[in-house]
Formats: structure tokens, sequence, C-alpha cells
């Protein structure tokens, strides 16, 4: 029993971040049914506050982590196909008049960090607890945000969207359970998948997600990056002091 207690947290830390992005939609339905959000400058605040916690997912866990494995060349080679497959599925979603972006980011912010926490459960990192915090809390306004623009772009029922999600929630113990088996004696090969994520996301925050966030004649929701950013920044400083 005592051996697989760190299967078994894993399980738990990968669980609960995916269900964040169910939890993240069930918010998003109830404040569009009972506070009409849709419509006011909060919607687009947390819009920002998302992709600011997408770049915090960038800048702080993806490259820094990726880089550790990778000469410049690679690391550039990586980071760019990143940025060009991303392209593609946009190019794909506009074609058959599909905007996922939002969702598309999430997924891709998800898996990656869902290996390296299944490595550092492996590795017996202190940061792993930590960590799993930060994807929680990534997850909720990226699953608000990414809920709204299925909503408005599909016909999809809000009970089938939430539904979806949670079955998504379990991408993260299947993500986290690889990285514990297969990737934690593997760094080069979760190194070039975390570049080629941090490349998607940063394409996706800016052709998708910050032209979302303005609002005509509005500053408050531009803040919500900067704190969206703030709190992967929280986290980060938690997990490495």
């Amino acid at each position: 029993m005592i051996q697989n207690q760190p299967l078994i947290s894993l399980l738990l830390f990968t669980l609960l971040a995916g269900l964040a992005m169910p939890a993240g939609a069930i918010a998003a339905n109830l404040s569009n049914r009972f506070l009409h959000w849709h419509t006011s400058e909060i919607k687009h605040a947390i819009i920002a506050f998302g992709g600011g916690a997408l770049l915090s997912a960038v800048a702080l866990i993806l490259v820094p982590e990726g880089i550790e494995h990778h000469s410049p060349l690679s690391t550039s080679l990586f980071f760019l196909s990143g940025s060009i497959a991303f392209m593609a599925i946009d190019i794909v979603l506009d074609k058959f008049k599909s905007t996922a972006s939002q969702l598309v980011a999430m997924l891709s912010d998800f898996i990656p960090e869902a290996l390296a926490l299944g490595t550092a459960v492996a590795l017996g990192s202190p940061s792993a607890f930590l960590l799993a915090l930060l994807m929680t809390l990534q997850n909720l306004p990226e699953g608000f945000n990414a809920y709204n623009e299925l909503k408005q772009s599909s016909r999809l029922s809000s009970l089938k969207i939430i539904t979806i999600f949670g079955l998504m929630a379990l991408i993260g113990p299947i993500s986290g359970v690889i990285g514990y088996w297969w990737l934690a004696e593997q760094p080069y090969a979760i190194s070039s998948i975390m570049l080629f994520a941090a490349g998607g996301i940063l394409y996706s925050v800016f052709q998708d997600i910050a032209p979302q966030a303005k609002l005509e004649r509005h500053w408050l929701p531009t803040l919500g990056a900067t704190l969206g950013f703030l709190l992967g920044l929280l986290g980060h400083m938690s997990v490495v002091c």
C-alpha cells in the first residue's frame, strides 16, 4: 500500500486539476444564467485572466523546464513547430467555422503540465503538490472561457459542454501516469513536449485570446491578464522557494 501511495497521490492531483475545467464551465453557465456577465467587462477580464495564466505557464513552467535539456537550435525547432502546428489547427477550425481556440489552449497547457507532474512525483520532487495546485488555479478561468467560447460558436447544450469537460478531466490522470511510468527516465522527451506546447500556447494567446479580451473604452479587462500572470508567478515562487 505504501509503495502505491505516490501513484495514488498523482491520480488525485491530476484528477482534481482536471475537474477544475468543468468547474469553470459550471461557473460560466451559472454566471450567464443569473448574473448576465456575458454582456459586461467582467467576462472580458476573465478572458484576459485566463490568457495571463497561460502566459505564466509558458514563462514559468513550460519554457524553463523545456530548455533545460535542449540546445538553442533544438529549442527553436520545437518551439516554432508548436506555433506552426497551432496555426494549422487555427486554419482548420476557421475552415470549418469552428471556434475552439480557448479549448485547444487549455488542453495544450494541461497535458504537458500533467506529464511534468507525473515525472515530479516519480522523482520524489517536493514541488509536486504546489504544481498541482497551480494547474488547478489555471484551469478554472480557462474552463470558464472555453465554455463561453463553445457556447457561442456551437449548438452544443450547456450539459453536453460540461460533460465533455468532465470527460476531459480524465486526460490529467492518463497524462500523469504516462509521465510517472515512462517519461521520468526520458527528460529530453518531456522537455520537447513542453517547448512544443509553449510555442503553441503563445501563438493562441496572441492570435485568439488577447483580441477577445479587449473591450473598447474599458481598461479593467486588460488588468485581468496581469492578475492571471501574477497568479502563475506566485505559484511558481511557492514551488521554487
